[in-house]
């Protein structure tokens, strides 16, 4: 009888910590994988070509469920010290103060505030760009790529592709408007590493 009793009390402590322990095995928060992710832009030299420069991302967190898009949020740095333009002297002329100022502002920080999704696999994500101390708007149209297990290692990873265009003028980068554009074409392929330690409380998410 005591050993039934017992089996009892094992499977009704069974049945009420299952769901706990689901509900965190279906957690939602994911880091940037900075090896995997980056950043490329291009603008217009002269009128001749849009030349690509290539940005890394720093560090970053992502709060998302493949489900429930409906609590996605996410921070992340991106840092303009990493700038390549293919050409060292390029690089250090993008870098100076009259353009990005790669010295004085080194990171350029995205705040999410929203997410629109329009199907399964694409959304919009509205957001804060702060560059060269200089916040504004900016959406971000991305595709959900997948979420699984790497081959190689037991995480899960996301991934997604995401597009975006800015006026540099509204940034305050105003320099050689006679030799470079204004428009600023930018993709982001992004990878994230499912850690529940990446996300921070809920008082400072977006």
């Amino acid at each position: 009888m005591f050993r039934l009793r017992s089996t009892r009390w094992l499977w009704c402590l069974a049945a009420t910590l299952l769901p706990l322990v689901a509900a965190y095995a279906a957690g939602d928060g994911w880091r940037y994988d900075t090896v995997h992710s980056q950043v490329v832009f291009s603008i217009s030299h002269n009128g001749y070509s849009r030349p690509f420069g290539r940005l890394h991302i720093a560090r970053g967190w992502l709060r998302f469920d493949p489900n429930d898009w409906s609590t996605a949020a996410t921070e992340l740095d991106i840092d303009l010290a990493s700038l390549d333009m293919g050409d060292a002297d390029w690089n250090k002329a993008v870098c100076k103060p009259a353009l990005l100022d790669c010295a004085n502002h080194r990171y350029a920080h995205f705040r999410s505030t929203s997410v629109e999704r329009k199907d399964d696999q694409h959304g919009v994500l509205h957001g804060q760009l702060t560059l060269r101390g200089v916040t504004r708007p900016l959406d971000l149209a991305f595709t959900f790529n997948r979420a699984a297990k790497t081959i190689y290692e037991p995480h899960k990873v996301a991934g997604f592709s995401a597009t975006a265009s800015l006026d540099r003028n509204s940034f305050g980068i105003t320099a050689n408007p006679n030799s470079i554009g204004a428009q600023v074409s930018v993709w982001l392929e992004l990878e994230a590493t499912s850690d529940e330690h990446a996300v921070p409380s809920t008082k400072e998410q977006p």
